[in-house]
């Protein structure tokens, strides 16, 4: 039975195990949303997330019989971390399915923390694809399954977040926002913090291409989403925990959906102004903070940064996703009359003094009178964009605005 308990069992077990992460207030955050912002650091957590809590917690109450032919997991990343480095600790054999399309910072981690101990096997598109044939192969062959997020050892490993948190303050916290992808960090603080701290609200937050604890909530059943976006690869997951729904369900006074261009421009300016190299997951919290802001006025906010295990090559798309949200970079394509000078009056005319093309793709192919050209202007400031549409349409210029055409806008970034 899950309980504050059990919460505290885990939290002796993992003594000398996991590190307590520091509680940081963030003056930037405080400043801009007139409120005291604190920020539990599980990024700086020994596998970069707090995964390893419920995976260690789990694997090492398990008995030899249980262990006798190893153990196995899926895992979009963190918890395949988490499940390496328990498994290297304990000197138990895994096998970890992973997503193709899991990130090689990620995949290189596991490799790192598991060495001999672990062997990685990469299966679909998506967690749900490598979930599925992990756990067919744990039937066949007899290997015990490490649930990434539904599981009470899990829950109850994740729930130690909120004892560290309660050690740390001498204040009420009034709200609390946390990630959600399967639900188990979010279970594991609803059922420690509602018993130790009643008055605090616990909003849960997902990455809008991947509401599945959301949209369970509103059908009140746990239901699997036809297709999910997996850019915010941490909280990607088509169906949420039967165990976690049942929690998060009764538990969150609220949950909220973030856009992945809002999480993009957050990761940058977490990184510019705190320094802090988030994953896509890990700030889902901070972003949640622009829905709250007149509700979180001069209260006390606690936002779990869950991860900072960020891919380095992804921060191309990252900045061209953040520019897109925050309505600085446009796609057209451009029908130019083919004749010389052209482009020159287009560049005169209808460019602004702080607009500037970031793309441009032209072929001449035929003699028509006009040739199409994909062009992406990139602005300093959103409110200049209805100005470069008005010097557009002024000089007659033939265009087709793209970043509204989803069916074509894809092929762009």
């Amino acid at each position: 039975m899950l309980s504050v308990n059990s919460i505290l069992k885990a939290n002796e077990k993992l003594k000398g195990i996991v590190t307590k992460t520091p509680l940081e207030k963030s003056s930037n955050l405080s400043l801009e949303h007139s409120a005291n912002i604190w920020l539990k650091r599980e990024d700086l957590q020994i596998i970069r997330s707090y995964k390893l809590r419920g995976a260690y917690n789990l694997i090492s109450s398990l008995s030899n019989e249980e262990t006798k032919n190893g153990v196995i997991c899926a895992s979009a990343g963190n918890h395949a971390q988490g499940v390496a480095y328990a498994c290297r600790k304990l000197g138990i054999k895994g096998k970890i399915y992973m997503p193709v399309i899991t990130p090689s910072q990620k995949v290189k981690q596991v490799e790192m923390f598991g060495k001999d101990s672990i062997e990685i096997i990469f299966h679909g598109d998506c967690f749900d694809d490598a979930y599925e044939a992990a756990l067919e192969t744990s039937v066949k062959q007899d290997i015990f399954f490490i649930h990434p997020f539904d599981d009470e050892r899990i829950i109850s490993g994740q729930g130690t977040v909120g004892i560290e948190i309660m050690q740390d303050v001498n204040f009420t916290i009034d709200y609390l926002f946390v990630p959600i992808g399967g639900g188990g960090l979010a279970s594991g603080l609803i059922t420690y913090l509602k018993q130790i701290s009643p008055n605090t609200k616990i909003i849960g937050v997902e990455p809008e291409g991947a509401a599945s604890m959301k949209k369970s909530i509103e059908m009140n059943e746990v239901v699997t989403l036809d297709k999910i976006e997996r850019f915010v690869d941490g909280a990607a997951v088509r169906r949420v925990g039967n165990l976690t729904f049942n929690i998060c369900k009764d538990g969150l006074d609220d949950i909220l959906v973030i856009p992945e261009g809002h999480v993009c421009s957050k990761i940058l300016k977490l990184y510019n102004e705190e320094a802090i190299v988030a994953e896509p997951a890990g700030v889902l919290s901070i972003c949640a903070l622009d829905l709250y802001k007149d509700k979180i006025k001069n209260k006390n906010v606690m936002c779990i940064v869950s991860g900072g295990n960020n891919d380095i090559s992804r921060m191309e798309e990252i900045k061209e996703r953040a520019q897109l949200f925050e309505g600085l970079k446009h796609y057209f394509i451009v029908r130019f009359p083919q004749r010389a000078g052209a482009l020159r009056e287009f560049l005169n005319n209808v460019l602004g003094p702080n607009d500037d093309i970031s793309t441009f793709q032209y072929t001449k192919k035929n003699s028509r009178e006009n040739g199409p050209a994909l062009i992406g202007i990139e602005l300093q400031k959103s409110e200049d964009y209805n100005p470069l549409i008005n010097r557009m349409d002024k000089h007659k210029i033939v265009y087709e605005y793209l970043n509204c055409k989803s069916d074509l806008f894809q092929y762009i970034i």
